[in-house]
């Protein structure tokens, strides 16, 4: 039996992504009477505010999976202000004014939660990833001031680093680089997407008093 019981509503930005339709399998399969909504871009851009406040403004939301996001590999030397905002906006703004919009409703309700999805990349960024990197690296101090600041009306905030996972954000990754990768693993294996979905369903479902902390999820040692 799960901890957290009652009927809830999950919202996972970015929901044509694989991990996206991988948490709302899971979330069907484990939870049938929740509603899970998994907006497309072209229903919820977290890049823009007013598709965030309007989003939010029509639908309920118990819990927030911010899974939306991009990545683009330059050295600073070559990246362009253009690109450093798109993916600034992207993976850490539209995070937090999603959680900003998101947390209205929750607010009202005495009770919410939060998950950030970060990378390993905040902790040990590979050369060419720099603002990637320094977007996820800033959810950190998102999701721990968002602890504090919520923690008051009962809402939980936290962070999970899904791990190298093989899908089409690292379809481009070489086989040299991926081996590599794999390699820095302690168990030399990398983590999968239903994996992923399965314990953040558990941070929710079970975990009911935990709140500003990071998980990171494959085996590479992150401190």
């Amino acid at each position: 039996m799960t901890t957290v019981s009652m009927a809830q509503t999950v919202v996972i930005t970015g929901g044509k992504g694989s991990l996206a339709q991988k948490l709302r399998i899971c979330w069907q399969k484990y939870e049938p009477g929740w509603t899970i909504l998994c907006p497309s871009r072209q229903e919820l851009d977290v890049t823009c505010n007013d598709s965030l406040r309007n989003y939010f403004s029509l639908h309920t939301c118990d819990l927030l999976i911010a899974a939306a996001g991009e990545i683009q590999d330059e050295l600073l030397l070559r990246t362009s202000v253009n690109d450093w905002n798109r993916l600034l906006r992207s993976n850490l703004r539209g995070a937090a004014f999603a959680a900003k919009y998101a947390a209205k409703h929750m607010i009202k309700e005495c009770g919410g939660h939060v998950i950030f999805l970060g990378s390993y990349s905040a902790f040990h960024p590979p050369l060419g990833q720099i603002a990637y990197a320094s977007a996820k690296a800033a959810l950190v101090g998102l999701t721990q001031s968002l602890a504090k600041e919520w923690g008051g009306a009962n809402i939980r905030v936290n962070l999970v680093l899904p791990g190298f996972l093989e899908n089409r954000m690292t379809a481009t990754v070489s086989p040299k680089r991926r081996e590599e990768i794999r390699q820095a693993h302690c168990l030399s294996r990398f983590n999968n997407e239903e994996s992923v979905a399965a314990f953040i369903h558990s941070l929710h479902t079970q975990l009911p008093h935990t709140s500003g902390q990071i998980f990171n999820l494959d085996s590479r040692v992150l401190f």
